[in-house]
């Protein structure tokens, strides 16, 4: 007992405010992203009457532009300080998913009859990047300056579970509002109205509860240079760079959830299912069950995992199989990404956690654009004109098991040991 007292006292003591405000918030970012991500790709193809490989393209360039640029929020966040950081994301992102929502307004009328739709929507698409950049290394970069040492690893698997409560609530408030859409009591628009007022609070929020964490060492914020360099000093780091570019294997095959599955289900299993509701399965916390296994290791066994949990679905053709397939999906990313940034947060050098903790999502932003325009020819090619549907799941999984295989030789002959002790 005096063990689990002593640790019940590291956890209420080894944070400070800053982290619980900025990781709170995150779950109604989360939210917000995740009900638009869910229903974007079918309000596309359905609302918009773009193709199956353009909704899917749009569905990719969306995500990817997220996080992409938050390779750059990273070094914005570290210059102008973190509560600026976030109160100008939470701004930009209610502006940015009503005009998601309006894209087929009638007050847009004008500009979509002198802009082609694809680019208008491509450029309405890109705004919520400007606001998700900031956020995630905002967040991430405060749970490093504002954890003690001792409680850091289970501060990133906090902030990790607040993200999957999030990731939750976002195609549960979908699926609400798609079942009230079918009724004839709502429109599907709904859910960019109410991401946009769920990201609105967390602007209030900011402002009146977030304090300014603490540098280490009492660091300056960097210059113009010193981010300059930071990049540099990034991108000269080949292995790590080397990393990014491997993992993002994983990505491509965890975005189908989102690019792929909803179509799927709709037109090969079960057009009736609520593919919203689908998406909110087995969303918890198994960080505490892996944490003895070695960071760089719970990476691989997560991707690995991920890749096998989409066998369901050739192997049992219903909407049930699509459950079973995000159970194990959502196993395998719970084990691996609290461990990921994790690792990825020990390898920053001091005053630069958020360049390099934006680095982090670039994998997530390949993954998201790859697997956009591969999901689009996919459906087309082996759904609509072969219709061997099935065949989709297999491909999926092969580039997760060869994401996985070539993280494990990564780890065997490249990964320097010294940094993860470090």
């Amino acid at each position: 007992m005096s063990t689990l007292s002593e640790r019940i006292t590291e956890v209420r003591t080894g944070f400070e405010r800053p982290f619980w405000v900025a990781n709170i918030s995150e779950i109604f970012e989360r939210l917000s992203y995740y009900s638009v991500f869910a229903v974007l790709v079918r309000y596309l193809h359905e609302s918009l009457g773009f193709s199956t490989e353009t909704a899917g393209s749009l569905g990719g360039f969306f995500g990817a532009a997220v996080w992409f640029m938050a390779i750059f929020g990273g070094a914005l966040a570290d210059r102008i300080g973190f509560r600026r950081a976030l109160s100008l994301a939470y701004f930009v992102l209610t502006c940015a998913y009503f005009l998601v929502g309006s894209i087929g307004a009638s007050w847009l009328a004008p500009m979509r009859q002198h802009v082609p739709l694809w680019l208008l929507a491509g450029g309405i698409l890109f705004l919520p990047a400007l606001g998700v950049a900031l956020v995630k290394p905002a967040v991430v970069g405060t749970t490093a300056r504002a954890s003690k040492e001792n409680v850091r690893s289970i501060g990133y698997s906090i902030y990790y579970t607040l993200v999957n409560i999030g990731s939750f609530l976002g195609p549960y408030l979908a699926g609400w509002v798609r079942e009230r859409v079918n009724r004839g009591e709502m429109q599907l628009e709904s859910v960019f109205r109410i991401a946009a007022g769920s990201v609105f609070l967390m602007f209030i929020a900011v402002l009146i509860f977030f304090k300014e964490p603490r540098r280490e060492n009492a660091e300056a914020a960097p210059s113009v240079a010193a981010v300059i360099r930071n990049f540099g000093l990034v991108f000269r780091n080949w292995r790590f760079v080397l990393f990014l570019l491997i993992f993002s294997g994983y990505w491509i095959v965890f975005w189908q959830q989102y690019l792929i599955l909803p179509r799927y289900v709709h037109d090969y299993v079960d057009a009736a299912a609520n593919t919203e509701y689908i998406l909110i399965i087995f969303t918890v916390a198994i960080n505490a069950l892996t944490r003895k296994i070695p960071s760089f290791g719970a990476v691989i066994l997560g991707t690995l995992i991920t890749a096998l949990g989409w066998l369901a679905m050739p192997f049992w053709h219903s909407k049930w199989a699509a459950v079973v397939a995000l159970a194990i999906v959502a196993t395998g990313e719970i084990i691996q990404s609290p461990r990921y940034y994790e690792y990825i947060s020990r390898l920053a050098p001091p005053g630069q956690q958020g360049t390099y903790m934006g680095f982090a999502f670039l994998p997530i932003g390949i993954g998201s654009l790859i697997g956009g325009w591969l999901s689009g020819r996919l459906l087309k090619h082996f759904g609509e004109d072969l219709h061997q549907p099935n065949t989709i799941w297999w491909i999926v999984t092969g580039i997760g098991v060869m994401t996985a295989l070539l993280l494990f030789v990564y780890d065997r002959t490249l990964r320097p040991r010294e940094q993860e002790s470090a």
